[in-house]
């Protein structure tokens, strides 16, 4: 009975946990107008718009450079340069491609690697809102110096209250939760000072 009580205990706190993580993905979006950082980074994903709302971001002047972290080996910048709005020669001039990273850790090293070189101390960081949470955990594992601001692309689907309705919506929420909580392991294994300032640097933003 004992170990029954456990266990229910263990899926009740998890379950809290997710509607927890899904209120706080559904807040970052609509995202508010960012304060100017060093730089910005857009994590690349599946569709344009993570990139093209960095490149928005650079022509408000809202850091010196872009990267774009997570670029496939295979696009060329051209190629690349034609999905994005803006004028070619801010891309030219202000837009770096990172081709290492394959998964969000590896967006993360390849995002510090990029900082630290370039000699940046603060962040916009551009990603869909339910990968915001992950994303800012490994970076901040990989780079705990460099404060971060989320500037969320919106996914319309997981604006409905009652997402857990649908399947295809819950089964992202949940996956996507469940990636968050190992990567908050990580960087408690690691560490973990980048976790531990996550939640005062999200409020500032």
């Amino acid at each position: 009975m004992k170990f029954l009580t456990f266990i229910a205990t263990l899926v009740l706190i998890w379950l809290i946990g997710l509607f927890a993580f899904a209120d706080r993905v559904r807040g970052y979006a609509p995202a508010a107008e960012p304060a100017r950082a060093d730089a910005i980074v857009a994590l690349t994903g599946p569709s344009a718009e993570r990139v093209n709302a960095a490149i928005r971001l650079l022509e408000q002047d809202k850091g010196q450079r872009v990267l774009i972290s997570g670029v496939n080996r295979e696009v060329r910048r051209q190629e690349l340069r034609a999905l994005t709005p803006g004028s070619n020669r801010l891309f030219n001039c202000c837009v770096d491609l990172g081709f290492e990273a394959e998964d969000t850790v590896g967006n993360a090293q390849e995002i510090a690697a990029w900082a630290d070189a370039k000699g940046y101390d603060s962040l916009i960081v551009v990603t869909s809102d339910y990968h915001m949470p992950r994303a800012l955990t490994e970076i901040r594992a990989a780079a705990p110096g460099i404060e971060l601001t989320p500037y969320a692309v919106e996914t319309p689907s997981l604006d409905n209250s009652r997402w857990w309705k649908a399947a295809v919506t819950a089964r992202r929420m949940t996956l996507e939760y469940m990636k968050y909580l190992a990567a908050l392991a990580r960087a408690t294994v690691g560490g973990g000072r980048g976790a531990a300032a996550e939640a005062p640097a999200e409020q500032a933003a």
